[in-house]
């Protein structure tokens, strides 16, 4: 009877530890890792704007903006998992348009005036060079990746990739002049950060 009822405290027990983990992984806030590193390039300014990402996970949309401020698009590069929405936003005092001529997503918003804003769902990983034909000069990227984990680096080359389930990924990055060099993989364990260091070159 003693030895049964130890067995059904343990059972409980792990249950209950099993139902904390779950809930904690809904809210991303434990049960996962961090990847952490930086992208190592010869030229420094080519560390910016560097889309650092894992693959073989799940995909989750998610909704995003990107401005048009003094004649540029603010960020220059966006990041997001496939399904995701854009907002394509005008707060310059002149009119704009973005377009894309890319096979894996055309398309063009025609020109709009000053405080519109428009949007774009973005259905598969590709990356996708923006434009506008009122200004020229102006141009961005919207990388689309196979699922959110993801980081777009600084000036500094870090990223950090927070909320990753554990297990062991590769890590792979888009730049828009370089190119990662050989294959690299990461093992994330629960709680813990892990280092990586990727190689980019022309």
């Amino acid at each position: 009877m003693e030895f049964d009822m130890l067995k059904i405290k343990s059972k409980s027990l792990k249950t209950a530890l099993l139902v904390s983990c779950l809930g904690f992984i809904s809210s991303n806030a434990f049960c996962a890792g961090t990847v952490s590193g930086t992208v190592d390039a010869a030229m420094p300014k080519y560390k910016k704007d560097t889309v650092v990402y894992l693959k073989g996970l799940k995909a989750a949309p998610q909704k995003a903006v990107m401005d048009q401020k003094n004649l540029v698009f603010v960020p220059h590069v966006l990041a997001v998992p496939p399904g995701s929405t854009v907002d394509f936003i005008n707060s310059d005092k002149v009119n704009h348009n973005i377009f894309s001529a890319d096979a894996c997503k055309k398309f063009n918003l025609g020109t709009y005036n000053p405080g519109m804003s428009k949007s774009v769902m973005f259905d598969k990983p590709c990356v996708v060079n923006l434009l506008c034909n009122v200004h020229s000069e102006m141009s961005a990227y919207v990388v689309v990746t196979e699922n959110p984990y993801f980081s777009v680096t600084g000036a500094d080359g870090k990223f950090t990739i927070k909320n990753v389930p554990a297990g062991t990924y590769e890590i792979t990055a888009w730049n828009e002049k370089l190119k990662p060099q050989g294959k690299t993989m990461v093992t994330v364990a629960e709680g813990q950060v892990a280092s990586v260091a990727l190689k980019m070159a022309k």
